[in-house]
């Protein structure tokens, strides 16, 4: 089983730049979680996206570049793994052929009513995943 990759649009604020002229390297983990969450709320059915919330669990990343205010930037992000209620994602925020930054990460899915851990289930997982020729 694959899954495509997901392009996921950012637009760069003023207030993204910090004292160095630069993206604060916290916006790349808020660009992440969007990424994430319009991938989900995109390709799962409309009734499970809304009775399913996600919370982090583990970011790893890693800084390539600096991003500015007037770039063009996409999280092109990947859904590698779904093992019970967690999803593991590789997102890579790109400028251009520029990589910015790699992110891998690891999210629970919980029930939105309970916030308990949410089994991902075959029946979820068909949406994200396609069988490999």
């Amino acid at each position: 089983m694959s899954a495509a990759p997901y392009k996921f649009p950012i637009t760069i604020l003023p207030s993204d730049i910090d004292f160095m002229g630069h993206v604060n390297n916290a916006r790349y983990l808020s660009w992440v979680q969007d990424a994430v969450l319009s991938h989900w709320k995109k390709l799962a059915p409309a009734d499970t996206a809304a009775s399913r919330l996600w919370v982090a669990l583990k970011h790893e990343i890693t800084y390539r570049k600096p991003a500015f205010l007037d770039d063009e930037v996409i999280a092109r992000t990947v859904l590698e793994q779904v093992h019970g209620a967690r999803a593991f994602y590789h997102t890579i925020i790109e400028r251009g052929e520029e990589v910015l930054a790699e992110v891998q990460s690891c999210w629970c899915c919980i029930d939105a009513e309970t916030l308990r851990p949410a089994r991902i289930g075959e029946e979820i997982r068909r949406f994200f995943f396609q069988p490999k020729d």
